[in-house]
């Protein structure tokens, strides 16, 4: 569960391994002593937790992260769940929804690959560019019946910034209680409008790709931002950088775990956004949906 005294990054992976299917080692994350030392240092900023997204088949690895936990002091919630369509094990397509939520639900009640951490996540359920497949149908069917035997929350991920509202429309179709909802990688392009008809469904929506500036320039995220400030609906907004590759680290050339405190938050302070706001998406939003 959420530690509520600091921040939270709700969209992040201390170990992913996509590498086969994109055939390059960059895509494997998991150099422990690197990851280690960014997040004791994003620890002393005030960072007190991290929602790590990597479920099933994504190269999840609940020992790594238990030993980040021991030797960082960082609070990390793990997830549970299927990715999306191309990063499937062959088995989703013959299992039922309600044989799959098993899986999900034995992960949060039982614990993950036989050890002491307990999945805290329905994530990160996605779908494909343009278009939700049946098997990915099915496996949102799955999530919402693993969120309604347990509680726990729902998060998504959206490829590219695509069929957000079709999510929200089939979760909505499938029973699941929007408030419990968020709607992953809202920020790759200009969807403000998409972002409204999210948040007025009743879903979270995040701003998680948060220095990826080949994809959006940050400029784009905050001036979309600033509209959802000017209409009251940052409470439904929440912030993260979702670093998957070992050129994302800092020690590796890339921006790091800290950019988003130290480069992004102070953008947005110049932007007009209060301390109060800030403190709202990286601190409040994830306390009240992540629990």
């Amino acid at each position: 569960m959420i530690n509520p005294t600091g921040y939270t990054y709700v969209h992040e992976h201390l170990h992913i391994d996509l590498s086969h299917e994109k055939n390059n080692i960059d895509c494997r994350f998991d150099q422990y002593e690197l990851i280690r030392d960014e997040l004791k240092v994003l620890k002393q900023k005030g960072v007190a937790n991290i929602v790590e997204m990597t479920n099933h088949y994504m190269g999840r690895n609940a020992q790594f992260m238990l030993d980040l936990m021991r030797d960082t002091g960082m609070n990390v919630l793990a997830s549970t769940g299927f990715y999306q369509q191309k990063f499937y094990p062959d088995f989703i397509a013959s299992r039922t929804a309600p044989a799959l939520a098993k899986i999900m639900i034995d992960e949060i009640e039982q614990g993950i690959d036989g050890t002491a951490l307990k999945a805290s996540v329905i994530a990160e359920i996605g779908s494909s560019k343009d278009v939700i497949t049946q098997d990915e149908k099915k496996v949102f069917h799955a999530a919402v019946l693993a969120h309604q035997a347990t509680g726990r929350p729902l998060s998504t991920h959206t490829t590219l910034s695509t069929m957000g509202v079709e999510q929200v429309g089939l979760l909505k179709q499938l029973g699941m209680d929007l408030n419990h909802v968020v709607i992953g990688h809202c920020d790759l392009k200009e969807q403000l409008d998409n972002i409204l008809q999210m948040i007025d469904a009743g879903a979270y929506v995040q701003f998680d790709t948060i220095g990826k500036n080949d994809y959006f320039p940050d400029q784009k995220r905050i001036e979309m931002l600033q509209a959802l400030q000017q209409r009251g609906l940052l409470n439904r907004v929440m912030l993260s950088m979702d670093l998957t590759r070992r050129s994302h680290l800092k020690v590796n050339g890339g921006l790091g775990f800290s950019y988003l405190l130290d480069q992004f938050v102070p953008m947005l302070l110049n932007a007009g956004f209060s301390q109060t706001e800030i403190e709202l998406m990286l601190k409040e939003n994830p306390k009240r949906f992540f629990g």
